[in-house]
């Protein structure tokens, strides 16, 4: 007979041997050479007695090993996973649709242990992030022959004290963007362009269209998930945590 009971404990599969006259709490002792064993895990809080014939309880250890395996991949993982899976891809630009999916996917999973669920009330968010993938045909100009694509670095700037963002293009165009925010909830906001910067030195007023929503899905002291309100996903990476938007 099994029994079962709620713990926490450390981190770590444990696995106890007693033969012979082995006997579980609660239970009838085991003749013909027993086994029993518990599993603990920190994630899930689950503690397991069991005992009975030794195949039934190897098979009962592989599935809860394989589950606990796969529920202990922390955020850190799951970044290096996303940062890997994307450093080949030229920002997105050269992803093809199973690798689109494929990042799709992990930065989902990574938005599932987004550490900070009201992200506009971070401090971590203000800053200068440097772009290094998104879905944006738009940004990456990807109907452009390679050559007039964007070659240099791309930023996104936020100040959420001041409601305030920035677009900025490096070589070859040195073109920006800065919005107005209005936050809708503690972690999306809607997006109003005030200013376009050609080439940083032709100023010209954003019609009065030119916006959109932005929703910060994931957040940490050195990495940033958004989406769009067209369904695109940006990844970014902090670079200035001091950097002001112009008023």
């Amino acid at each position: 007979m099994a029994s079962l009971s709620l713990s926490f404990t450390s981190p770590r599969l444990l696995c106890a041997f007693h033969h012979a006259h082995a006997q579980a709490p609660h239970s009838s002792p085991v003749s013909g050479g027993g086994f029993s064993f518990y599993v603990g895990s920190k994630v899930s809080g689950f503690r397991r007695f069991y005992s009975g014939s030794q195949r039934d309880a190897l098979r009962l250890f592989a599935v809860h090993a394989s589950l606990f395996a796969f529920l202990k991949k922390d955020r850190q993982v799951l970044k290096q996973e996303l940062l890997d899976a994307i450093a080949p891809l030229d920002r997105g630009a050269a992803a093809s649709a199973e690798e689109l999916f494929r990042v799709d996917k992990i930065a989902r999973e990574l938005e599932a242990v987004n550490p900070n669920k009201e992200p506009l009330k971070s401090v971590l968010l203000n800053g200068k992030w440097e772009l290094l993938y998104t879905t944006s045909s738009t940004i990456l100009k990807k109907q452009w022959p390679k050559v007039l694509r964007p070659g240099g670095s791309i930023f996104q700037a936020i100040n959420a004290d001041t409601l305030r963002a920035q677009n900025l293009e490096t070589w070859p165009y040195f073109n920006q963007v800065t919005a107005n925010l209005t936050p809708l909830s503690g972690r999306k906001v809607a997006v109003k362009f005030d200013n376009f910067k050609i080439g940083s030195l032709i100023s010209i007023k954003a019609p009065d269209s030119a916006g959109g929503e932005l929703e910060i899905t994931y957040l940490d002291n050195d990495l940033r998930v958004s989406r769009g309100n067209r369904g695109n996903l940006f990844v970014l990476k902090m670079v200035d945590p001091t950097y002001r938007v112009p008023a």
